[in-house]
């Protein structure tokens, strides 16, 4: 049977719809989510400081406890998003999300903050797990590349509307509480979106004997490197980009312009790989995307400016842009149809893996040697992720991809 669909006027045929409905709800639904957590994640930092006097150190060990909760509970995910329903694991792990949201607004202490913070992360990491799963099964196969770079527009919206809105709506009411309201309702509207996707039923796993292929996608460990690698410097940067600029260039409201800039490089290198992704020119965008990011980390830790401080924003979004979608490009296509679940936790595991040893490590380093080595280390983990690349991942992966 042929999948194309037949142009009415001349008898051509045209490619497969990419903007399905279900696609656009799944798109749109992981917008909300990510909006619902972004909208939080630079004011923070200011909140336990302000809130609860704590410093440095404290912070990056606060901020790290829902990077545990994610890291733990991704590779079982994977697992249930395989063995069971996707759209009612989905809807599961998204009104977790939603009720974890409600959970700020009883936080009354540090420890209670740093609790709530730790289990937010479960349903949050699961959620997005089960949505990306769920779009890549409602594309259809001709697309599925292109869509899965288009998929993480949605993010990349999110992380440039988001961050800015927060800290204007902060700057505005002085208001925390307001902040934790409004990530509320948004997830609330996102999981109601959920709720709408129709996807088609597959073959889930058979019950086999559990074994590590069935929350680790084996098959993905070099992939896997390269991510961590990647998330280690991007967790380092981001949880302590507002601090840093206040307190080294005088910049007091520069990380919600920080997070737009860093997005717009996002979503042009997304459109831009999108096609090159469709026409099967996975390594070759990974390979750019690599280059482009270790450029804008090298420059952010090696220049102490204003301008270095936001032209590495747009260097690092053009990279990322670039290399995230190929890599997990790369991860379904490594994977069986009814491992994607397993593929998707694989890749975003290792992506908490490596912000979480970031933030934490970032912290350690920041407090006792000072923010410039803290940014260089992230500098040099993204080194070693690009010399991976080069030497190992782009060859194993031409010769061990299922399609």
């Amino acid at each position: 049977m042929d999948n194309h669909e037949h142009n009415a006027t001349g008898g051509q045929t045209t490619q497969p719809r990419l903007w399905n409905r279900n696609y656009t709800r799944a798109w749109t639904a992981n917008f909300m989510l990510y909006v619902s957590f972004m909208l939080i994640v630079p004011i923070l930092p200011l909140y336990l400081n302000d809130t609860y006097g704590a410093g440095k150190h404290t912070i990056g060990a606060v901020l790290s406890g829902y990077t545990i909760a994610i890291m733990l509970v991704r590779p079982f995910s994977g697992y249930l998003i395989d063995s069971f329903n996707r759209h009612k694991v989905l809807l599961l792990f998204y009104s977790l999300a939603f009720l974890m949201c409600g959970m700020y607004l009883i936080s009354t202490s540090l420890l209670m903050f740093t609790i709530v913070r730790t289990l937010h992360g479960a349903p949050y990491g699961a959620t997005i797990i089960a949505n990306s799963t769920v779009a890549i099964d409602v594309l259809h196969p001709e697309r599925r590349a292109e869509g899965i770079g288009y998929y993480g527009l949605s993010n990349n919206l999110a992380t440039a509307l988001s961050p800015s809105l927060g800290i204007f709506i902060y700057e505005m009411t002085g208001n925390f509480q307001l902040l934790f309201v409004i990530s509320m309702a948004v997830a609330g509207i996102g999981m109601f979106i959920a709720s709408k996707i129709e996807i088609r039923q597959r073959e889930p796993l058979r019950r086999e004997k559990l074994s590590l292929d069935r929350f680790f996608l084996l098959a993905g460990w070099r992939q896997a490197v390269i991510i961590c690698c990647f998330g280690l410097s991007y967790g380092i940067l981001s949880t302590y980009l507002a601090i840093y600029g206040k307190e080294q260039l005088g910049i007091s409201s520069g990380t919600g312009i920080y997070f737009m800039i860093l997005s717009v490089g996002l979503i042009l290198s997304r459109i831009q790989g999108g096609r090159a992704l469709r026409d099967g020119r996975v390594t070759h965008n990974a390979a750019v995307g690599v280059v482009i990011s270790v450029i804008g980390y090298t420059l952010f830790a090696a220049v102490t400016d204003m301008w270095a401080y936001y032209a590495s924003a747009f260097i690092i979004g053009l990279g990322n842009g670039h290399m995230f979608p190929a890599i997990q490009t790369m991860f379904i296509n490594l994977a069986p149809n009814n491992k994607r679940g397993t593929a998707n936790s694989t890749l975003y595991s290792s992506w908490d893996a490596g912000v979480g040893i970031g933030i934490l490590a970032g912290g350690i380093v920041a407090e006792s040697m000072g923010y410039s080595l803290a940014f260089w280390a992230g500098a040099i983990a993204n080194m070693l992720g690009v010399v991976f690349f080069f030497t190992n991942v782009r060859k194993s992966y031409e010769a061990c991809k299922l399609r």
